[in-house]
């Protein structure tokens, strides 16, 4: 009874209480891979960070310079209008049948057209359209408007998410390629062959020296150049790596190279998963939405959110260390210190309103986990386009209550696979 009460008086204590919520701090966003910063680092680490970020603007030169030749070629025609949102037109899990079809042929033949010559997509689009036509850019850029300007923070405001796996995108059109090439083991199956290891190759390239992504490469600048765990990124970077380095269906298409240096870097992501987790007085917690590249120390991200342990995002990559299939020692205590802070933060007998935007009592509700907790109180923490930190959701403004996924219920499905996963270690 004593747990359970423990947790019915954290979570009355995140409820709104007028003129008790007050500004907490400032957020920052994080910092972007410079030359200046890795010559900063020890010397035995240098070379290779530099060796990637040249690598990183030589990639953005070339795609650049791509686009801009063929913009030449074609002069300034009408270029299509892309829909946004409605999904992105990539069903994974429909029967073979249909990755037989003409239907799914044109949306393989829309992925095909918009892979960057880097080798990776944008994101948010809906790959049911037609082809890429010469000229058009290969990423769509967002109209935002004024007051969310610097969630894309781009040198140039028109080449943004040029490459990304931010929303799934560049890991689903690559499954998605594999499930249409395998239906087309012939001559017609060879451009979606081409296109997935050429996808490959641009994961392989992106990753950073210590074993993370970040979220746009090549790098954006920003806290796109952070690794990002936001939205399960790197994980499934990972876990895609490490399925095509098994090298079974539908990946058995893959070259034996390309597929052992997939298993490599989904190894080295599992080094860095480790090292990156979160350690408050000498005890292993959780994660952050996103790691400094070079420190792998949480950082900022968007002004509205701040340096926080993440439980979404920790709740993905405790789902990922569990299916790992001999765990280490290393992975069995970031597991179970991951699984136990989890377990010890959800809250119970509340939950969130959409509709109103609150977080209401309701008895026997839950539990559901704050998004975001601060790094030394593990209290839910709340942020704004102002980049002011709050401690309770009902002070900041109804854009970002509303627009934004505050409380979730993602460690559940964590804590129910822990069980069988410990008893299954035990053997």
């Amino acid at each position: 009874m004593k747990r359970a009460s423990t947790a019915i008086l954290f979570a009355l204590a995140v409820i709104a209480v007028p003129g008790e919520a007050r500004v907490i701090g400032t957020a920052t966003s994080a910092l972007p891979v410079t030359s200046t910063r890795i010559a900063a680092l020890p010397a035995a680490e240098r070379a290779q960070w530099q060796s990637y970020l040249a690598r990183s603007q030589a990639l953005m030169t070339a795609d650049k310079a791509a686009l801009a030749a063929e913009r030449r070629q074609t002069g300034a025609g009408t270029l299509p209008e892309r829909p946004h949102g409605g999904g992105d037109g990539m069903p994974l899990d429909r029967d073979d049948a249909f990755y037989r079809s003409a239907e799914a042929r044109g949306i393989a033949d829309n992925i095909v057209s918009f892979q960057t010559p880097a080798g990776g997509w944008g994101k948010n689009q809906n790959r049911s359209g037609p082809p890429r036509v010469s000229g058009e850019g290969w990423a769509i850029v967002e109209k935002l408007p004024p007051y969310a300007a610097g969630d894309i923070q781009a040198a140039d405001a028109g080449w943004a998410y040029v490459g990304t796996i931010d929303n799934g995108a560049t890991t689903t059109e690559m499954r998605f390629l594999a499930r249409v090439e395998t239906q087309h083991p012939g001559r017609d199956g060879d451009v979606y062959r081409a296109a997935f290891a050429k996808g490959v190759r641009y994961l392989l390239a992106a990753q950073y020296p210590n074993g993370g992504w970040p979220q746009v490469y090549p790098l954006q600048g920003g806290y796109h150049d952070a690794i990002t765990y936001n939205d399960d990124a790197v994980v499934e970077v990972a876990r895609l790596l490490a399925e095509v380095g098994a090298a079974g269906a539908p990946y058995g298409f893959v070259a034996p190279e390309i597929a052992a240096k997939a298993r490599a870097a989904a190894n080295k992501a599992l080094t860095v998963l480790l090292r990156s987790q979160i350690v408050v007085n000498g005890r292993r917690t959780i994660w952050a939405q996103q790691h400094d590249a070079l420190t792998l120390a949480p950082v900022g991200a968007r002004a509205f959110e701040p340096v926080a342990l993440s439980s979404a995002e920790s709740a993905g990559i405790l789902r990922f260390l569990m299916e790992q299939p001999a765990p280490s020692p290393a992975v069995i205590a970031a597991v179970e210190s991951g699984i136990a802070w989890l377990a010890a933060h959800g809250l119970r007998d509340v939950e969130w309103s959409r509709a109103d935007a609150r977080l209401n009592p309701k008895p026997g509700a839950g539990p559901i986990w704050a998004r975001l907790y601060d790094v030394e109180t593990f209290k839910p923490v709340f942020g704004d386009r102002d980049h002011k930190i709050y401690d309770d959701v009902s002070e900041i403004s109804q854009e970002r209550r509303r627009g934004y996924s505050w409380f979730n219920a993602a460690p559940s499905a964590a804590l129910a696979r822990y069980p069988a996963w410990k008893q299954q270690t035990a053997r």
